[in-house]
């Protein structure tokens, strides 16, 4: 069992969660609030990582981050390090390919919210930020809720947008999906079967969560 590829794994997992809960909220918020020209096409670059190849979006992301370009010249600048494979790249990344996960179940949540409760919040005196903490934010907590566990699921299992990213970096970039790899090609596959048996129940134990927490809160609306 490769347990620090497990641990790269999840702090990667946990790090990207952290980062899409407000970049995803923000950017849910946005698109559930406003109606503007060129909002399809927002939501279709959201969207974007769902349907493309993990290789084609890696391959799209390892030219952004190289030492030429804008992004990758720029963090050579600062730290004196390349972004590509290294954490902070595939942690990058891990927030571009999983951005659709966090933004979508948000999105749901705070478009269900009628507009009457808004305005009854403001007649009431609230503010705007106000009414978005004490009111929307705990009716859109079940799509909250939802996006954090889905991004860290997908994150934790995502394997070709990290090959292609992070490579195989021991200690570094070498995630959990990738030492199962690893451990395939070496015919080792009673490794790969007990590190894909902890991916299977990491995955069940979470999404397990999602449908309990939604199950309890909706008998709690409807009493």
């Amino acid at each position: 069992m490769d347990w620090q590829a497990l641990e790269v794994s999840i702090k990667l997992a946990l790090l990207t969660c952290a980062s899409l809960l407000p970049i995803g909220l923000g950017i849910a918020y946005l698109l559930a609030k406003s109606e503007f020209m060129g909002r399809g096409i927002i939501e279709a670059i959201i969207t974007l990582p769902l349907v493309l190849p993990p290789t084609v979006l890696g391959y799209f992301l390892l030219v952004g981050m190289d030492n030429d370009s804008l992004l990758g010249g720029l963090f050579v600048s600062l730290t004196g390090e390349s972004l590509a494979f290294s954490f902070a790249g595939l942690w990058f990344a891990s927030i571009i390919y999983s951005i659709p996960f966090a933004v979508q179940p948000m999105l749901r949540s705070l478009e269900q919210i009628a507009p009457e409760i808004r305005e009854a919040a403001w007649c009431s005196g609230l503010s705007k930020w106000k009414t978005f903490f004490k009111i929307e934010l705990p009716l859109a907590w079940p799509g909250i809720i939802t996006a954090m566990v889905l991004s860290f699921s997908h994150t934790l299992g995502e394997f070709g947008v990290v090959l292609m990213i992070g490579g195989n970096i021991a200690g570094e970039t070498r995630t959990l999906s990738i030492a199962i790899y690893d451990s395939v090609l070496a015919f080792d596959h009673q490794q790969a079967q007990n590190m894909s048996l902890i991916l299977l129940a990491i995955a069940l134990v979470t999404i397990s969560i999602v449908y309990t927490f939604n199950r309890r809160q909706t008998a709690v609306v409807s009493v």
